[in-house]
């Protein structure tokens, strides 16, 4: 779960992190307010969108006087922010964070985040901060300093010490840096953070190491202990196929692809769309259906499923070995009878009771296309989907 900066700011504040005041506003009267409460000859207008690349794509704004907050407020509202993490459809602007300017003398990206190869987390920093961290690795990979830090003691203070020194900063603001450094890991820690990004992390001109920006991201598995923390979702930010999924209690991705894919398991549900894409098709998304495929449950997928308008195929594939392949096809077929599905249906069962499976499905009296095999299921997923396109395309000459 992502969350937006001024939420994160405020996390990291409440373990140490140095972060500018700032205010949140709804409106652009309400923006104008704001600057006036925090006072200054200048102020930063942020849209609270869950993406990176803002200031590129206007939404940052240096505004001078309360009528450039409010016109730059008026160009924000209601649009859609189009940066290179959104992709084309943008994510709407709901609201602002206004900030007093700040003096910058330096800029330095900062982030934590898992590292699975080594199973630890990871300080990544960089003295060319205000780029991405892939343009950084990309232009300037000499600059970026990398630290494993030991679970079983956290982050100790000479670690920190050691990236400040090699960040080249002068000793005096050494432990600011270090506070600074402990402050994001316990926050990452307690919090059950995913990553924590400081992106810019700033020497301001009177030698204070400011947040300037922050991103987090929450492990979703976590968060019942973390009520405060996922009552800070905005489901507006979110692809609404996959709130909808998480709402019901499945895992689902959306992607770009036509062929909608039902799995139980996560790893059969990667091998699934390789599979796809394998025959020639694209996966309209991931969703794992997880263990218990129950009727209902087969059923809120299928309905998840059918929500997207760009899928023209469905595929099934289910491998019962908690569960039984009976009770599995018992699922689509009830599925199927509740749910108005109108595109091709591709069913591939595999593992305990897969005869009885396959006898139901075949009962059923449903155009259901049955496969044997993983790659057999895809082909014919993708030789169902290519021929509803030529009868389509067929139907238009006509």
């Amino acid at each position: 779960m992502d969350i937006h900066e001024y939420q994160a700011k405020e996390l990291l504040s409440n373990f140490g992190v140095n972060v500018p005041p700032g205010a949140l506003a709804y409106s652009p009267e309400q923006a104008a307010y704001r600057a006036r409460e925090l006072g200054g000859e200048k102020w930063i207008v942020k849209a609270q969108v869950h993406a990176g690349g803002r200031g590129k794509a206007g939404g940052v704004k240096l505004c001078d006087s309360e009528t450039e907050i409010q016109e730059a407020c008026e160009e924000m509202f209601g649009r859609k922010l189009v940066t290179h993490q959104t992709g084309p459809e943008g994510k709407g602007i709901y609201r602002v964070y206004v900030e007093g300017a700040v003096q910058i003398d330096r800029e330095i990206y900062l982030g934590f985040v898992l590292d699975r190869s080594s199973q630890r987390i990871m300080i990544v920093a960089s003295s060319e901060g205000g780029m991405e961290i892939e343009e950084i690795s990309a232009e300037r990979p000499e600059s970026i300093v990398r630290s494993t830090v030991e679970p079983a003691v956290g982050l100790q203070e000479f670690q920190a010490r050691e990236i400040a020194f090699a960040l080249g900063l002068e000793s005096a603001l050494t432990q600011q840096m270090v506070r600074t450094l402990q402050g994001c890991y316990r926050a990452f820690t307690e919090l059950d953070a995913t990553m924590v990004e400081i992106n810019p992390l700033v020497i301001t001109g009177d030698r204070r190491v400011v947040a300037l920006d922050a991103k987090m991201s929450f492990d979703d598995n976590a968060l019942f202990r973390h009520s405060a923390i996922a009552e800070l979702r905005d489901k507006s930010q979110e692809d609404p196929r996959e709130a909808r999924a998480a709402d019901r209690g499945l895992s689902y991705v959306g992607l770009e692809g036509n062929i909608g894919c039902i799995v139980n398991g996560a790893g059969l549900a990667m091998a699934t769309m390789d599979t796809i894409k394998l025959a020639g098709g694209e996966p309209a998304n991931f969703l794992d259906i997880g263990g218990g495929a129950t009727p209902e449950r087969v059923a809120k997928a299928f309905r998840l499923v059918m929500s997207d308008s760009n899928v023209q195929a469905v595929l099934v594939n289910i491998f019962a070995g908690i569960n039984r392949c009976d009770w599995v096809a018992e699922g689509v077929v009830q599925a199927l009878k509740e749910v108005q599905v109108d595109v091709p249906v591709i069913v591939r069962l595999a593992g305990t009771n897969v005869e009885e499976g396959q006898k139901i499905l075949a009962k059923s009296g449903l155009p259901i296309i049955r496969a044997t095999t993983l790659m057999e299921a895809a082909e014919r997923a993708v030789g169902a989907w290519q021929n509803d396109q030529t009868q389509a395309t067929t139907v238009r000459a006509v």
